[in-house]
C-alpha cells in the first residue's frame, strides 16, 4: 500500500476518534493497516488470520466486526455481498469499481472501465450527490464455460454411442 493512502486513512480515523471522544486503541490501527495491506477483497476469518500470523496482533471476532463497521460508516472499507459470501474491500482510494461475478465458481474479478466511470460521471441525479459506485456484473467465466462445453460435448458423444449400441 502507498505511505500517502495509509497516511490519509489513520489520519481520517484519528479525526474521528478525537472528535467523538472515542478512545484511539492500537487495535483499531492494526485492523486499518492489515485491511489496506491485503490487496484485493478478503473475509473476516482472513482478514483475522492476517492479524494473527503475519502481524502478530489477533483480535477478537466482535472487535473485528465492530471495527468493521466503524470503517464503513467511515467509508474506508466497503462490504460486497457475492452470491452467499460476505466480503469486505479497502476503497478509500478506490470508490468506484466494477465487478464480474462467475455464477457458476463464485470467482470475483474487478474490472476497469472508462465507459461505465464516464458515463456514471456524467449522470445527473435529482437532489442526490454521488460519491462512488459499485456494479456487478453476473456471468460465467471462461473457465467455467470451457467445462461447461466440455461436459455437454461429452454428454452428447455418451448419447451417440448408446443409439448407436441398439
Amino acid at each position: 500500500m502507498k505511505e500517502s493512502v495509509r497516511t490519509i486513512v489513520r489520519q481520517i480515523l484519528t479525526n474521528y476518534l478525537e472528535m467523538n471522544n472515542h478512545r484511539k486503541t492500537p487495535e483499531r490501527y492494526a485492523i486499518l493497516d492489515a485491511i489496506y495491506d491485503i490487496n484485493g477483497h478478503f473475509t473476516l476469518e482472513q482478514l483475522s488470520d492476517n492479524l494473527a500470523k503475519e502481524n502478530k496482533f489477533p483480535v477478537s471476532r466482535a472487535t473485528l466486526y465492530n471495527t468493521l463497521k466503524l470503517f464503513m460508516e467511515l467509508r474506508l472499507v466497503i462490504r460486497h455481498r457475492f452470491q452467499g459470501q460476505t466480503k469486505y474491500e479497502a476503497c478509500y482510494d478506490n470508490n468506484s469499481h466494477s465487478h464480474q461475478i462467475c455464477t457458476v465458481c463464485g470467482k470475483v474479478t474487478e474490472i476497469k472501465s472508462p465507459q461505465i466511470s464516464e458515463t456514471i460521471d456524467n449522470m445527473h441525479l435529482k437532489r442526490f450527490r454521488k460519491d462512488g459506485y459499485s456494479l456487478y456484473i453476473y456471468g460465467i467465466c471462461s473457465t467455467c464455460q470451457a467445462k461447461i462445453t466440455k461436459w455437454k460435448s461429452k454428454e452428447k458423444n455418451t448419447k451417440t454411442q448408446n443409439k448407436n449400441k441398439e
